[in-house]
């Protein structure tokens, strides 16, 4: 069985008018748990699951949900990616990101790339019904404490913060498959882009983020990466 996947056979409890949902993470546990989650609720339906970039884009072609939940960290590209991608193939698609990256550094990013919401994991279980049915309803979804930082009120963030909120979504991705350990051509394969491109990239991330060398690079792209997980 792939990834992606239909409705399992216990979602059956939904009514028939339910909004489909698509979930998007390459944690199983985490797909599961929200899967949990949503299906309990009977206006909701999870259609389907993807644990990729490219499985998320296949699945949401064929299955047509209504609204899909995604993680930024994906293991072949970025989540900010996935969201200008299917935005731009699917004009009526609502997307809802759930994350354990900084809301502060990456909610804004996720609705300047076409997303209705941000949800951290650490409160999903909490808010992520909530979230959803507010998405579906047309209205975005952020935190209180974002939404109260987004109007002006003050929130710290710590320098490293602010460097990595100046990476662009592809340095991002770059940074992101450097921490998981992936090699420059390997990197290129992954997201389509030329070594040459990638490396450019990297140079591009070492400027912004302060670093003197590859091995910098890497350390504290594995460091970054370690504290997301």
């Amino acid at each position: 069985m792939t990834m992606a996947q239909q409705a399992s056979p216990q979602a059956g409890a939904a009514s028939p008018g339910a909004r489909r949902i698509l979930i998007v993470d390459d944690h199983p546990l985490v797909r599961m748990g929200l899967r949990g989650l949503l299906d309990a609720e009977p206006d909701l339906q999870v259609c389907g699951e993807a644990g990729s970039l490219a499985e998320a884009v296949a699945a949401v072609r064929r299955l047509r949900p209504d609204l899909v939940v995604t993680d930024l960290s994906l293991g072949d590209g970025n989540g900010l990616e996935l969201i200008k991608r299917l935005q731009a193939q699917h004009q009526d698609l609502r997307v809802l990101v759930c994350s354990m990256h900084d809301e502060r550094l990456f909610a804004m990013r996720a609705l300047d790339a076409g997303a209705c919401g941000y949800v951290g994991k650490e409160q999903a279980g909490r808010h992520v019904v909530e979230a959803v049915r507010e998405c579906l309803a047309g209205r975005v979804w952020l935190s209180r404490a974002m939404s109260e930082h987004h109007v002006g009120d003050s929130a710290e963030v710590t320098p490293a913060g602010e460097a990595m909120a100046r990476l662009t979504p592809r340095e991002l991705a770059v940074f992101e498959l450097i921490g998981r350990g992936l090699k420059p051509s390997q990197i290129a394969a992954q997201i389509h882009l030329s070594v040459k491109t990638v490396e450019t990239h990297r140079e591009k991330i070492k400027k912004k983020l302060n670093l003197q060398n590859g091995s910098d690079l890497t350390r504290s792209a594995m460091q970054w990466m370690e504290g997301r997980e």
